[in-house]
């Protein structure tokens, strides 16, 4: 495991750390830090973006698996009055 110390920064009332250019792209930080706040340290990682699917492109995953789903159809909505 590598270790790098930084310095902490005056950002108005706040603090921040400078993140070298290189390990921004290294750990693929340019499109954001997620903070993993641990019991003796914080972690920092890059933020993926998880892309949505629309209701098409989820429909059509559900029909393209195997996956059994006539369960589903005799469960009740909890409804009265059925």
């Amino acid at each position: 495991m590598k270790i790098v110390e930084l310095k902490l920064t005056r950002i108005g009332n706040s603090r921040g750390i400078r993140i070298p250019a290189e390990l921004i792209e290294e750990y693929n930080l340019s499109s954001g830090i997620v903070l993993d706040l641990r019991a003796q340290e914080i972690g920092l990682r890059g933020k993926t973006s998880k892309k949505k699917l629309s209701w098409q492109e989820t429909a059509r995953q559900i029909a393209s698996s195997d996956e059994d789903w006539s369960s589903w159809e005799q469960m009740s909505d909890g409804l009265a009055g059925e």
